[in-house]
């Protein structure tokens, strides 16, 4: 029961191409701060956040400035989540040092890692479930999120109308909600409509026409989403949208036999 068959990590890194696993995968964010994308919604994390991610998901991991983490698949688990959730570390790093410590057993001595790694797939999978547990997000940093997702492709969307809606400080909202999320709640509104931008240039709408992709996702100015595109992509949106052309014609195969590569 809740036994690890894998154990990674990833050194810096920007993008994990979409794909899904037979078992559980959990994520501990080491380094830096990115966003793991689903079919219907995202999960934006940090330093200390686990991402718990159900078998047969279908998901990638994307990154500005690049991430590092752990990363485990294990089976037969106690896990009762039916969706991806996020869940933090405590004050004392209690999940860090079992997620290190599970990756240096599995990639050391085979008898030891016999001896002592379903213990700590027991450890972490009842740590993560008291975690999640008395960890609930702040109400407002909720209502604040789900009104980020549900308007972000809305042009005339005004975040600062909401948030000025709020009887709390301006400065106050956006402190909570980035300690809560990992970003302030204007980058979060620019990273979702940042990646359904790329996700209508990957699924080839409209043949990339990059103007009414940009006013699709809620950005006025086609030029402005450009630079913020290429800010967090490396490359324009004309670019991305030829390379994941070529990638279509030319797939190349992943080298982690834990990952069942999907399309884009």
């Amino acid at each position: 029961m809740n036994d690890i068959i894998f154990a990674g990590k990833h050194f810096l890194t920007y993008n994990v191409s979409r794909h899904k696993h037979s078992s559980w995968e959990l994520v501990y964010c080491t380094g830096k701060s990115g966003e793991f994308v689903f079919e219907d919604f995202s999960l934006p994390y940090g330093v200390g956040d686990i991402v718990v991610i159900p078998p047969d998901v279908p998901h990638k991991n994307i990154s500005e400035g690049g991430f590092t983490n752990i990363h485990l698949n294990i089976v037969e688990t106690t896990l009762a989540f039916r969706q991806p959730v996020l869940i933090r570390d405590d004050v004392n790093h209690s999940l860090l040092h079992l997620f290190s410590n599970a990756y240096f057993l599995f990639s050391g001595d085979p008898e030891r890692r016999a001896a002592l790694i379903g213990a700590y797939g027991n450890l972490i999978v009842r740590s993560l479930t008291l975690n999640q547990a008395v960890d609930p997000k702040n109400q407002v940093t909720e209502e604040i999120e789900q009104s980020i997702v549900q308007n972000y492709a809305d042009i005339n969307y005004e975040l600062d109308a909401v948030l000025h809606g709020y009887p709390y400080s301006y400065d106050y909202l956006c402190k909570i909600f980035r300690k809560e999320v990992g970003m302030t709640p204007h980058k979060y509104l620019t990273s979702l409509r940042l990646q359904a931008a790329a996700d209508m240039l990957c699924s080839d709408y409209n043949n990339g026409r990059i103007t009414e992709i940009a006013h699709l996702c809620g950005f006025r100015d086609s030029l402005y989403f450009s630079r913020l595109f290429k800010k967090r992509y490396q490359v324009s949106p004309k670019e991305y949208y030829q390379q994941k052309r070529e990638e279509e014609e030319n797939p190349n195969a992943d080298s982690d036999s834990q990952k069942i590569i999907l399309p884009e």
